[in-house]
């Protein structure tokens, strides 16, 4: 069974759907982790934006990539800059995977101007997840 490990800056919105996502789409193909370099705790946004497509990620934990440093990852996937350019090494055999999503989490407006920046996000991630799974498991 593979080990994927999806990191973004606060492990709170888009390593969070990625998460989701990919134990959605990779079943039990494979063990799915996420983590920021920084926690700022899972968003309330993301769990209800999840919730419309389905998918619980309610008991989720937001967690520092270095709670995972003994793992062996087969892939890590970085879904922001600031995540790509702070991650820690591993000495691991990992491919390295990188798609820069907009933070949903700075979107501005009214709520339903805030929701709708959070769906533009969770699609193009049940997007990527669903063709890395594809290619990839």
């Amino acid at each position: 069974m593979k080990k994927i490990l999806v990191l973004c800056t606060g492990n709170s919105c888009r390593s969070q759907l990625a998460e989701g996502y990919l134990r959605h789409f990779a079943a039990d193909k494979a063990v799915v982790y996420s983590a920021g370099v920084e926690t700022h705790g899972v968003n309330p946004r993301a769990i209800a934006i999840m919730q419309e497509d389905g998918i619980d990620i309610s008991g989720h934990t937001s967690n520092r990539v270095d709670e995972y440093a003994g793992i062996d990852f087969d892939y890590v996937i970085t879904v922001c800059d600031n995540a790509k350019e702070r991650c820690p090494y591993f000495p691991t055999k990992a491919q390295k995977f990188h798609y820069n999503f907009i933070d949903p989490a700075k979107a501005q407006g009214f709520e339903e101007e805030i929701r709708a920046s959070f769906r533009a996000v969770r699609d193009e991630i049940k997007f990527y997840c669903s063709k890395f799974v594809a290619e990839h498991l």
